[in-house]
Formats: C-alpha cells, structure tokens, sequence
C-alpha cells in the first residue's frame, strides 16, 4: 500500500473523505485536508542494496472557516497519522497557522516524516 493512500485512510474520517493530494477541488464542502509529500529522508547503503523502508516528509494542511476549526483539525489529523503504526510517524514541529485570502478560509498546516 503506498504511503498516500496510508495517508488518506488515516485522515479520511476527519473531513468524510475531504481529503485531496496537492490542492483541493475548488467547490469542495468545508473543512478538508489536503497533504502534499515535501521530501523525505533518503536510505542509501554502502554495498548500493535498496532500502526496504521509504521515507516522506509529508505536509498536512487542514482548512475550515474559523481558526479554532482549522486548529482543533490538524491536532486530530496528528493523532491520526499516529495511530497508524505502519507509517511510523514523527511529528516535525508545531502547526502553522495559515490564511487564504482569496477563499478567505483559515488553514493550520503541520509536517510529519512517514515510514513505510
């Protein structure tokens, strides 16, 4: 199973399934999730043998229409990719807040590195 659709099962229950790689359709129902992969951590060996672990730093980003919604969404977004043991998730920092002004929709976006 790849490493995004581990993502979306982990945060579809969060938003019924509002939950889109890169950028969200743009009459979708709010709030949803969008997460995007932003690099990773690369495994190389010496002897030039293929790693059987991947690892990507993912972006998830959780937008509604008040901040405290935007806020208390990607806490349980982080609890989520948590709970599933198969990603081996670490946090890498604190949520971000965020503001769209064309949508005017407020946004909390948060980094994981993901093992699979």
């Amino acid at each position: 199973m790849t490493i995004e659709v581990q993502v979306f099962q982990a945060l579809r229950q969060l938003v019924d399934g509002r939950v889109y790689p890169d950028l969200a359709p743009a009459d979708v129902a709010r709030p949803y999730i969008v997460y995007q992969q932003v690099g990773g951590d690369a495994v190389n060996f010496l002897d030039g043998a293929i790693s059987s672990k991947r690892n990507s730093r993912m972006q998830v980003c959780a937008w509604a229409e008040a901040r405290i919604e935007a806020s208390t969404l990607i806490e349980l977004a982080e609890l989520a990719l948590h709970a599933v043991t198969a990603l081996q998730a670490v946090t890498l920092g604190a949520p971000v807040a965020t503001y769209d002004e064309e949508t005017t929709l407020r946004g909390a976006r948060q980094d994981f590195s993901l093992w699979i």
